[in-house]
Parts: structure tokens; C-alpha cells; sequence
């Protein structure tokens, strides 16, 4: 997915990581980036590239909302501290895998670790994000169970699941590669494609917390279903931006589908004057003008999946800042304007 750009609508209701416990959190996130950063470091010294010196802003919330909200859910899962810090790194492992392999696939580079290798190698250095993130999560796991943290069967087990974590999303972008010759219905998209490709990802950050936890299913099934949600909601937004391109390269797209499968005739037409063309031959296209019914309904639905994974995640306490996180989510994914030209 592509999450460029912030917002400062986090402000608009008090900026979360002034609430208890969120600071807390944030060291605790601080502390997990740390552990990962420096463990990566050591790795690249040891084959010649120097890591660069992270920007200020690495540790803000904004540059790690979504892995606030995973360590978030942690907390209300009542994990306690330790474990909890552990995560956080492990969270930015999987994040520069799933990053590293979302750069390879999409042709481009957006970095989870900065260094010395030259920037026109965009390939290889998404390729390096991915095998340094794997060996950081390896190293995570054995120092803590170094620490007795852990056993070394869940030092296995873990190891595994991580493993399993990336296949499962990433099969399906896969069978995208060639590109798709049938436009599914939006049901079967929200189903078989974006289930697969950003719901169950959104859920993947519990996958090494469960062999390790073990916690009463019952008890975090709500959080679960509240970050698929959030996945689901941040994909629709995501096919909203990625209109052009996805058509373009015949990839599944929810806002193509649902003029495809919908029933404004002027938007169907308008659809299939594209025919087999590039991008850059669509610069022309304006959703809110060639597209406003399905452009109203993606948006209406993808503020309902944010509405609904988000009260399932947050406490009551926070449930006010549900709106500005959708505010703040649809500036970072880029789909604000869009929505803003069927608003107003």
C-alpha cells in the first residue's frame, strides 16, 4: 500500500500520544525501534554498508501510526511491558519485509532502512531491507530467549510464523503480477482479494504474539476483527489513488468494480472508452467528475470499515479520536482530496 504524506489532524483532538498510556507506548515503540536499528546496523557493518543517521521524525507517531495501533492493541490485550517492547522491534522487522517486497512488486522505494548503498540500486536495496529484517527478527528472538523471555521451541515456532505472515498476503499479490482478465464483483474483491492482501496483513503483527502469549481467543477476537477493519477501510482508500495505475495494469481495483458492476451508465461508458491504454494516457481522469457515484460509495464505504475497526480497537477513553485517525488515514494515503471534491 502506498502511505505517503502526513496530516496534522491528530491535533484536532488532542494529539493521542499526550493520553495515558499512549506515552508510555511511544517509549516502548522508541525502545522496539532502537533494538531494531541497532541490531541491523551491526549486520550492515559486517558486510560494508553503512546505515545513515535516522531523520528526526522516526520516532514520531506519525511515521508509525500503524504500528502504534498494533502496539495499541497489545496493551489492551494486557501484555505486559517486556514482551510488549519485543514486539515493537519485531513489528519493524515485518514492516521492512512487507515494505521491501511492496517496493519490488510496485517498481519503487520507499526505504525502511537508509543506507550507504547508492540510490539508483532500488532493487537491491529493497532486497537488502528484506534479508537485513529477516536476520533482525532471527537475532530479536534468540537474545530474548537469552534473556529466558522465551522458550527455544517459541523461538522456532516464531520463526515460522513469520514465514507464514508474509505468504499468506503476499500470494495473493502474486497472482496479480500477470494481471487479472475478469473484473470482480466488489463483494468478491472485499472477499478473495483485499481479505487476503490488507485484512488479514492488518492481523499479522498478532501472529508472533499468539505462539507466545497463548491469551484466551475470546478475549482479543474484537481487537482482531477491529485491525481487519482497519486494513479493509485503508485498501478501498488505497484503490481509490491507485484508479489509474491498477486499470492500467490490470490489477484488482474496489472503485473499477464498482463501476463496473454498478449502475450508472454515463460512469460505465466512460470506463470503457479507456480500453487497453497506459497511466500516463489517463493523467486526464477526474474521479469526482468522471466517477462521482462510485467515488461516493468507496468512500462511504471504506469510513465505515475505519468507523467500525476503529471503535473495536480503541477504549472508551479514546473513541473520540476515531474521526481525526480517519482524517488523519486519509491524508496519509493521499485519498483526502478525493474525498474532499465529492464533500463538497
Amino acid at each position: 500500500m502506498k502511505m505517503d504524506g502526513i496530516d496534522t489532524s491528530l491535533s484536532a483532538a488532542g494529539r493521542m500520544e499526550t493520553l495515558p498510556p499512549v506515552q508510555a507506548l511511544m517509549a516502548e515503540m522508541k525502545m522496539g525501534l532502537s533494538t531494531y536499528l541497532d541490531a541491523a546496523d551491526e549486520i550492515l557493518r559486517q558486510s560494508g554498508v553503512q546505515l545513515k543517521p535516522v531523520p528526526d521524525d522516526y520516532f514520531s507517531m506519525e511515521k508509525n501510526f500503524f504500528s502504534m495501533l498494533f502496539l495499541y492493541s497489545f496493551f489492551r490485550a494486557g501484555i505486559p511491558k517486556s514482551r510488549r517492547c519485543l514486539y515493537a522491534a519485531i513489528l519493524q522487522c515485518l514492516r521492512g519485509m512487507v515494505t521491501g517486497c511492496d517496493n519490488l512488486l510496485d517498481n519503487e522505494y520507499k526505504p525502511t532502512l537508509d543506507t550507504d548503498i547508492p540510490e539508483a540500486g532500488i532493487r537491491f536495496r529493497s532486497v537488502v531491507d528484506i534479508m537485513v529484517s529477516d536476520r533482525v527478527l532471527f537475532q530479536i528472538l534468540i537474545d530474548a530467549r537469552r534473556r529466558n523471555e522465551i522458550t527455544m521451541e517459541q523461538v522456532r515456532t516464531a520463526s515460522a510464523t513469520s514465514m507464514k505472515t508474509m505468504t499468506r498476503s503476499g500470494v495473493q499479490e502474486a497472482t496479480e503480477e500477470a494481471g487479472v482478465s475478469t473484473i470482480l464483483t466488489p463483494a468478491d474483491i472485499l472477499e478473495t482479494v483485499h481479505h487476503y492482501k490488507t485484512g488479514i496483513l492488518f492481523q499479522c503483527p498478532w501472529d508472533i504474539p499468539l505462539v507466545i502469549e497463548k491469551p484466551d481467543m475470546p478475549d482479543i477476537e474484537p481487537l482482531l476483527e477491529g485491525l481487519y477493519r482497519v486494513g479493509l477501510g485503508c485498501q478501498v482508500m488505497d484503490d481509490l489513488v491507485d484508479f489509474t495505475s491498477d486499470l492500467a495494469r490490470k490489477r484488482h481495483n474496489f472503485m473499477v468494480s464498482l463501476v463496473y458492476h454498478g449502475s450508472a451508465a454515463r460512469e460505465k461508458k466512460r470506463l470503457r472508452e479507456f480500453g487497453i491504454t497506459t497511466e500516463q494516457e489517463m493523467d486526464g481522469v477526474n474521479l469526482a467528475t468522471d466517477f462521482p457515484d462510485a467515488l461516493g460509495q468507496a468512500a462511504d464505504i471504506s469510513h465505515r470499515f475505519l468507523e467500525e475497526g476503529l471503535n473495536l480497537l480503541l477504549s472508551d477513553p479514546h473513541r473520540f479520536l476515531v474521526e481525526p485517525f480517519i482524517r488523519f488515514l486519509q491524508q496519509r494515503i493521499g485519498a483526502a482530496p478525493l474525498i474532499s471534491a465529492i464533500e463538497r
